[in-house]
């Protein structure tokens, strides 16, 4: 059996490109115009405070208009029933008899305001004030029951109470009974109220948006002694914030800022590890070419001078692909999105190839391709997918002595393509597996010249098209030899967002 190590593309560290948002301009630039969340807060609760209170003044008017009328019309009423009281029944004509107690209580009402007058169906003035209004009997209206209406008599408003009383004769006409007053009492009386209602509110309102103001900057307050700690910190100081010293309605906020730190900080170390070991890396073919460069000025030989030349040529080669190899890796790093397009894996992989058959003759080695005629379509950035297919080919190519063979092959399994780099070498061992993906690992006795960048490029592009790396064994009912196959598994005709 086979034995592997996969590397699924969601177990990588996923770089900043893939959850990260568009940076914000400078400001004065479409810079978005930034919210105070105390201002907002205060907003949402003193606009409808001071919205409401028009409409408290208005429903507290109308509360108080009724409250006037009750008692008021309470009194005309009771003078309608002494007037009612007054009135006698002869041979069926109603005749006004006003007893000196009922004049006085009338006299009294008087002075107060109160004006009355009592008068037959057919408009005969039994007694009273005959300016006063006489309303007509209505339809709808019911006898010995009191109705209120307001007049305008002599340019002022006045408040009528009457009733049409038979007095239980109910074959005689019905007598109008009429009691009126102004309604400036019932006005001052309302406005009373409106006054013991509204002036306090004056006060009580302001010192309601005050306390309201001090709460919640009392409240906000331990976020702003989070903001000042923040500020505090050292720029390397990435250790998690104390989830308990902030209120709890924004711990998601902290926690989520804690695990910004934590990737962060992994991402600091990766770079701190990764500018180290790239200075390490260039200062051996650097220090190559100054030795090189020193023996040529010294010697005086033609051929001394012309091995010397060469080996600067080529420490510089060394030096160049390394330069390259590590702006591809920053490259395949870059936090901006993917510009993902349909692409023909099986045509790409054959393409690329095709470029190694020329180097792999001068090896000794034989490179060939295997893959369907038809084509094999995938979502990915065709440029740093070629670039992974040609560091995986150049791999094997490095590690297969002569005479070897190297396959590149492109196959359907289900809902996934594969590209697959198969060579003779001596394999990889399941214990370094892990790890050749790192950055400048080699394998310990390997003898190839390389700066162990190459496979670790094709797994942060791998990574970002979401394919799953794999290492197997190639076993000798394979192709007679031991060796190293190295798969790529692509999700077939799939959007994917790099």
């Amino acid at each position: 059996m086979q034995s592997s190590s996969v590397i699924p593309a969601h177990t990588l560290p996923i770089s900043e490109a893939d959850t990260g948002q568009p940076a914000e301009g400078p400001e004065g630039l479409d810079a978005p115009i930034r919210r105070s969340l105390l201002g907002e807060i205060l907003d949402w609760l003193l606009a409808p405070l001071f919205l409401l209170w028009p409409m408290s003044i208005a429903i507290t008017y109308v509360v108080a208009q009724n409250l006037a009328n009750g008692p008021f019309d309470k009194n005309l009423a009771n003078a309608l029933l002494i007037l009612g009281q007054q009135v006698e029944i002869e041979d069926n004509n109603a005749v006004l008899k006003i007893s000196a107690p009922a004049r006085l209580a009338l006299r009294t009402r008087e002075n107060d305001g109160v004006f009355w007058k009592v008068t037959t169906s057919s408009g005969e003035l039994l007694g009273g004030d005959a300016e006063l209004p006489s309303p007509q009997l209505a339809a709808h209206e019911k006898k010995n029951h009191v109705y209120y209406q307001n007049y305008n008599l002599r340019d002022f408003e006045i408040r009528v109470a009457y009733s049409w009383n038979d007095f239980g004769q109910r074959n005689s006409a019905p007598v109008l009974l009429l009691a009126a007053e102004s309604v400036d009492q019932r006005t001052q009386f309302a406005n009373d109220i409106i006054k013991g209602v509204i002036f306090p509110q004056f006060f009580v309102l302001p010192i309601a948006a005050f306390l309201i103001w001090f709460g919640l900057s009392s409240g906000i307050a331990p976020i702003n002694a989070l903001q000042k700690r923040l500020r505090a910190r050292r720029p390397d100081d990435l250790s998690p914030i104390d989830r308990h010293a902030a209120p709890s309605e924004i711990e998601p906020l902290i926690t989520a800022m804690n695990h910004l730190l934590v990737r962060l900080e992994a991402n600091v170390l990766t770079q701190r590890r990764f500018v180290a070991d790239a200075a390490h890396q260039l200062k051996t073919p650097l220090a190559g070419l100054r030795t090189q460069a020193e023996l040529a000025l010294r010697s005086d030989v033609q051929t001394q001078t012309h091995a010397s030349l060469l080996q600067i040529v080529q420490g510089t080669q060394r030096a160049t692909r390394l330069v390259n190899q590590l702006l591809l890796m920053a490259s395949a790093e870059n936090p901006n999105e993917l510009k993902l397009s349909p692409t023909d894996l099986e045509a790409l992989a054959r393409e690329q190839t095709l470029l190694w058959v020329d180097q792999a003759l001068r090896q000794g080695l034989d490179i060939g391709f295997e893959g369907p005629d038809h084509p094999l379509m995938i979502n990915a950035e065709p440029i740093l997918l070629a670039e992974a297919i040609n560091n995986l080919i150049d791999n094997a190519l490095r590690y297969t002595p002569a005479p070897g063979h190297i396959t590149v092959a492109v196959t359907e399994r289900l809902d996934t393509i594969v590209l697959s780099v198969q060579d003779s070498g001596p394999g990889i061992l399941p214990e370094d597996r892990s790890r050749v993906f790192d950055r400048f690992y080699r394998v310990l006795g390997a003898k190839a010249e390389g700066s162990g960048l190459g496979l670790a490029i094709v797994k942060e592009i791998a990574q970002r098209h979401h394919a799953d790396v794999c290492i197997s064994d190639v076993s000798e009912t394979d192709s007679g030899a031991t060796g190293a196959r190295f798969e790529l598994s692509f999700i077939a005709n799939s959007s994917v967002n790099g």
